[in-house]
């Protein structure tokens, strides 16, 4: 057994589209080659090109998936981060909203300074224990609810192979073309049309999935329905935060069905209080906020389901994707308990009415809420 390394990610090494086709070109010739690795780096180049053609225009597009893109993307909407993240080949580094104060202006900007306030005062007298530094993180992750998808604020590193990169721009150029023209998909529209700007010098134009039916995964074609057994399907109601958070699970597939006109999710601290008015009255006068309502289609496995359960059940993830994952949990219980007892029992074990810390995970760093998170109001 032997092992050699042909390339590797080099931080300001910048390739261009030759460069990386041929690595193809390369991977495609060891398929066929008789010999060893050293007849396809020596080959005459005239014949790694005709390789690279025929495999492009033949749909043999898996060669080109070993070269890896560093992209750093800076001041997007949140909207194109969650487009790109919903795909299944990627890594992200994403700037968190829950943990570092956002770079916002105007409108915007006020509103969000007012409610990292007004739920800092709010957190610290329901919390006293806590200290400015944990309450300051949870008055950032409840006020970025009043941030629109559409405001340029989320930066990231977004590492993907050269394949994909190809396929999410005809995505996107597909979208931009045959998508229906309501407000909400013409603001995306713009989005996606400067977003494939940036890289018309590595557009292969050959390298997209025209004969394979695929297209943006993040947005429904039809209504789903529910179904509980080995594999699920459930749909429930979320906001933009929180499906944006769950489409993190790269195994699970999420979509997003609609958008609920003035509907908006009001944080637990301020719920049934006499913030709760100027809440709404605020966050409606966000286009798109982060904080508004859409109707999602979750669809998985059990197994990573259960994983899921062993990540969101927790004090430290936000508070509405932990509670929603706990409704998932007792629904998908409920739905197998007569006719599946394999998976009944596998569930099982994860409903105990309290977080993780209760079911057998050991937590380096304990929360603050501990087993007490099921109740906690942030």
């Amino acid at each position: 057994m032997k092992m050699r390394i042909l390339g590797s990610t080099k931080i300001n090494s910048i390739p261009n589209k030759e460069e990386i086709l041929k690595l193809g070109g390369y991977a495609a010739g060891i398929c066929y080659m008789r010999g060893n690795i050293n007849e396809i780096l020596n080959e005459d180049n005239e014949k790694t090109l005709r390789r690279i053609k025929n495999t492009i225009s033949s749909g043999h597009h898996s060669v080109y998936g070993h070269f890896y893109l560093n992209i750093y993307l800076e001041n997007i909407p949140k909207i194109l981060a969650m487009i790109l993240n919903n795909e299944k080949a990627y890594n992200t580094s994403e700037k968190s909203a829950r943990y570092t104060k956002m770079n916002i202006i105007g409108k915007e900007k006020e509103l969000y300074a007012k409610w990292v306030k007004l739920f800092f005062e709010n957190i610290k007298f329901k919390y006293p224990n806590f200290n400015d530094n944990q309450i300051e993180k949870l008055s950032m992750e409840n006020a970025r609810y009043l941030i629109s998808i559409f405001t340029p604020s989320t930066s990231l590193l977004y590492t993907v192979e050269y394949r994909q990169l190809n396929y999410l721009l005809y995505w996107c150029k597909n979208f931009i073309e045959n998508q229906k023209n309501d407000d909400f998909y013409i603001k995306i529209k713009d989005v996606l049309k400067k977003f494939v700007e940036l890289f018309n010098s590595y557009i292969q134009i050959d390298l997209n999935t025209e004969n394979k039916n695929r297209r943006l995964s993040l947005f429904a074609i039809r209504h789903r329905k529910e179904e509980w057994g080995e594999n699920y399907s459930t749909n429930y109601f979320a906001t933009f935060s929180q499906l944006a958070q769950a489409q993190r699970h790269r195994t699970i597939n999420y979509e997003m069905q609609n958008i609920l006109q003035n509907k908006f999710y009001v944080p637990k601290i301020i719920k049934n209080t006499v913030l709760e008015d100027e809440w709404l009255k605020d966050i409606n006068s966000i286009e798109y906020p982060q904080g508004k309502i859409v109707k999602v289609n979750e669809r998985g496995t059990y197994e990573n389901f259960i994983s899921k359960c062993e990540e969101r059940l927790c004090g430290t993830a936000q508070l509405e994707i932990m509670e929603q994952t706990r409704k998932t949990l007792v629904n998908y219980i409920n739905g197998v308990e007569d006719y599946n007892y394999a998976v009944y029992h596998a569930l099982k074990k994860y409903d105990t009415n309290g977080p993780r810390c209760t079911f057998g995970w050991k937590c380096i760093k304990p929360c603050a809420f501990g087993k007490a998170a099921f109740e906690r109001d942030v």
